[in-house]
């Protein structure tokens, strides 16, 4: 059993004294060890952040409001605070909150189903709660879900992606809660690649769908709570909404500069950097190259069999591409499509965050794969209908076949563009 530290002390001082004098120093080196053990008997907790949350905000302060109303949590593993203690968790804490119920994104509560993999609603074991799918029978929250419940509290990591689901979701349950007379407070998130930079192209309604169902940017370079004030406002949702504001976020501030620990947004979402490449390779896929999903570095590849890498990389270290640099590689996928196979192309290492346009360097991989490897670039018949869904969009395509260049496809996104730019105005919070 082991022994108290005050006795233990003791004893240790009792044995210096028995002992002769040249052992005397490993009898000291082993008592500062022992301390310095009892010292670090607990792990270390998160270092202070540079940014206050909105799930903060609302722990600390914005509950007041609810006034003894109940809630439900949208969420999933990445509603944490700067201490990365789960939302409900936090919420449960406080015996003066109505809990009703949890609401889970694609990917599920824990974010451990693979992407548009079904999610079924059960029982929290953790915390008794249900816990509806919102990725699974309905993508909407339905009257039946939202009994009880008066107040959507919405804490979800989103990545700044336009085809990431998460802000789909976002949407869906605010069309519900204006359905049910219900108030949505969105807890409000970085934006993990900043606000300063914005990439179209715009999405076009006509290809509005899950993965995009507004006209706005790729990469739009908005929060999660300023993306639902847009859609409340200028999209016409018209739910009783309120956004609980993030203190001390700036917008040219990347994630590693916010002081936040990086929870895993999806599987293939490991760290906080792979947002930046998300947008440069995750719609690539549908035009017959792989991304490295479903090998260890998800997104920060491209490439097929049989592709010349080096030759690819050569072709691209010469361009104009700022912030980052392409090696020849060749992996082997373990999962997907491509498991088993062996893929050539490159690999992209990001050397200046602040620099990279990640919408730019999709379409530079897609005109260079064009130039060099024509055969292997799926853009017609068959692909062209997903190639348009996910980009919102059929201009890249049209691009891409019309034998346009890089520089040519991204200029005639420029005024829907500016015209984003304007509209969002209005909508930005910091």
């Amino acid at each position: 059993m082991a022994l108290p530290a005050a006795r233990l002390v003791g004893e240790l001082v009792r044995g210096v004294q028995s002992v002769r004098v040249p052992k005397l120093s490993a009898i000291i080196f082993i008592f500062a060890l022992t301390l310095g053990s009892l010292a670090r008997a607990s792990a270390e907790p998160m270092p202070g952040a540079n940014v206050t949350l909105g799930d903060e905000i609302f722990l600390r302060e914005a509950w007041h409001d609810l006034k003894g109303r109940c809630v439900g949590v949208v969420t999933n593993q990445t509603g944490v605070t700067s201490q990365l203690e789960p939302i409900v968790d936090a919420i449960k804490h406080n015996p003066q909150i109505c809990v009703k119920a949890i609401y889970s994104p694609e990917h599920g509560l824990r974010g451990d189903r693979p992407a548009g993999q079904y999610v079924a609603s059960y029982t929290d074991e953790h915390t008794g709660l249900p816990v509806f799918s919102l990725y699974g029978a309905t993508r909407r929250p339905s009257a039946e879900m939202l009994a009880g419940v008066d107040v959507l509290l919405f804490d979800i990591q989103d990545v700044g992606d336009r085809a990431y689901t998460y802000i789909s979701t976002l949407a869906y349950v605010m069309e519900a809660a204006k359905a049910a007379h219900k108030e949505v407070w969105v807890l409000d998130r970085p934006n993990p690649m900043g606000g300063d930079v914005v990439e179209g192209p715009v999405l076009d309604p006509h290809f509005a769908s899950f993965v995009g169902l507004y006209p706005i940017a790729v990469r739009h370079g908005m929060t999660v709570g300023e993306l639902a004030r847009m859609y409340n406002d200028r999209f016409g949702i018209g739910c009783e909404l309120r956004v609980i504001a993030m203190r001390d976020w700036h917008r040219t501030m990347l994630w590693p500069e916010t002081g936040l620990g990086w929870v895993q947004t999806s599987p293939n979402i490991p760290e906080w950097d792979t947002t930046l490449v998300y947008p440069s390779t995750g719609l690539i896929d549908a035009a017959g190259l792989n991304n490295g999903t479903g090998y260890t570095k998800p997104f920060k590849y491209a490439g097929a069999v049989g592709l010349d890498g080096v030759a690819l990389a050569s072709y691209l270290n010469a361009r104009p591409i700022p912030g980052v640099h392409f090696r020849a590689a060749a992996w082997s996928p373990v999962s997907g499509f491509f498991a088993g196979k062996t893929l050539t192309g490159i690999e992209l290492i990001v050397t200046d965050p602040h620099a990279y346009r990640s919408v730019r360097v999709a379409v530079e991989i897609l005109t260079a794969v064009r130039k060099l490897a024509p055969a292997m670039l799926s853009v017609r018949a068959a692909n062209a209908a997903t190639i348009d869904r996910d980009w919102g969009t059929d201009s890249l395509r049209r691009g891409l076949e019309e034998g346009l260049s890089a520089d040519e496809i991204i200029r005639r996104w420029e005024p829907g563009v500016r015209d984003f730019l304007a509209e969002r105005k209005k909508y930005l919070l910091y």
